[in-house]
């Protein structure tokens, strides 16, 4: 994050405490995939789960909660920057009760994509019954504070969508059926269709405030090097990441649509690619001494029952590597990619 990133985010958070200790926004919603996953895939039928150690090692409680990652996700950073006390619950957990939801919920499901068929691959939660979650909390809300008041909490609060990266490495990319029928910049444009409904439907539940994440330099993530890249070689897949530039350009020009279609929706696109693609090529800039290989195992492929407490050859410190495990940043690396959300998405709180 660079000076001007730091002098918003003291800027932002000082302004958060002084609004007598109100967070910025009045709730915080997620949807999307592993990336942004707090444990709703504890609570259903798949084996893509991260409930297990040494997943939540570095945690606030030091126990795996479900979160793709040793400790805090870039969403968690992100509620704090914005003044909340609490994180979004995973909807589908036990604290989702209450008066807890009313300052937001997680729909995310680890496998999840903008296709739905990706996540019926792994017995995931698609988007489209994400979304059917939201109707049903939103009814919740209504019940608890009245229309009026709902309809505020919907309006202003930040929505946030990351999805994508499943689609292409947990589906296209193996799957022959697919890859013969599309060609990936096809298969980026099926996905924008879903994209475009997805925002739509949100709109038409009354939100108003939506942040959706690019795609990550998906060439460089370890277990892709690894299953895509060159035997011997470290270095990242360069047609993975034209796929992941072509989307990210597909998704920029579908919102600017959306945004032209949609009157008073602001719907900022936060670029995950470079500020992640300048941590893998120049790590120690950020602090970092790895990241070609990830924290868990070998760090070469390991993620979800692969990364777990028989994992020979787990760091000790994963502050120095930008991976956990094969797919997900670290707690480090999240922090510095939550920085670079919040410099982007300041007109999302503003």
């Amino acid at each position: 994050m660079g000076f001007m990133g730091l002098f918003i985010l003291t800027f932002v958070v000082g302004c958060s405490l002084m609004a007598n200790g109100q967070p910025l926004v009045p709730a915080m919603i997620i949807f999307g995939d592993s990336i942004v996953d707090v444990g709703n895939n504890n609570n259903i039928s798949t084996l893509i789960k991260a409930n297990f150690p040494p997943y939540g090692r570095d945690f606030v409680t030091h126990r795996p909660t479900g979160r793709f990652c040793n400790g805090k996700l870039a969403t968690d950073f992100t509620a704090e920057y914005l003044g909340f006390t609490s994180y979004p619950p995973a909807y589908l957990s036990q604290e989702a009760s209450g008066n807890r939801i009313l300052t937001g919920v997680n729909f995310a499901s680890a496998a999840c994509g903008l296709y739905d068929r990706t996540a019926q691959l792994y017995g995931a939660i698609p988007l489209t019954q994400q979304l059917n979650y939201y109707k049903d909390y939103q009814n919740k809300v209504v019940n608890m504070v009245g229309r009026e008041q709902a309809n505020t909490i919907f309006s202003g609060a930040v929505h946030l969508l990351s999805a994508g990266s499943s689609d292409f490495i947990q589906n296209y990319y193996f799957n022959p059926i697919l890859n013969r029928i599309y060609s990936p910049d096809r298969f980026s444009e099926l996905l924008m269709k879903s994209y475009s409904t997805f925002v739509q439907s949100l709109y038409e539940r009354g939100v108003r405030r939506l942040g959706v994440t690019s795609l990550p330099p998906t060439g460089c993530l370890p277990a892709a090097i690894t299953l895509f890249g060159e035997a011997g070689s470290n270095q990242c897949v360069a047609r993975l990441n034209q796929d992941a530039i072509s989307f990210n350009n597909k998704l920029n020009t579908t919102s600017q649509n959306l945004l032209n279609k949609l009157p008073g929706l602001k719907l900022v696109v936060f670029d995950i690619y470079n500020p992640l693609m300048n941590m893998i090529t120049s790590p120690s800039e950020s602090g970092f001494f790895e990241a070609r290989k990830a924290c868990c195992g070998t760090g070469t492929v390991e993620t979800s029952l692969l990364c777990n407490a028989r994992s020979i050859g787990t760091c000790s410190n994963a502050t120095e590597y930008v991976f956990w495990d094969g797919f997900h940043p670290s707690e480090a690396a999240n922090k510095v990619l939550a920085g670079d959300l919040l410099e982007q998405g300041f007109d999302l709180i503003s």
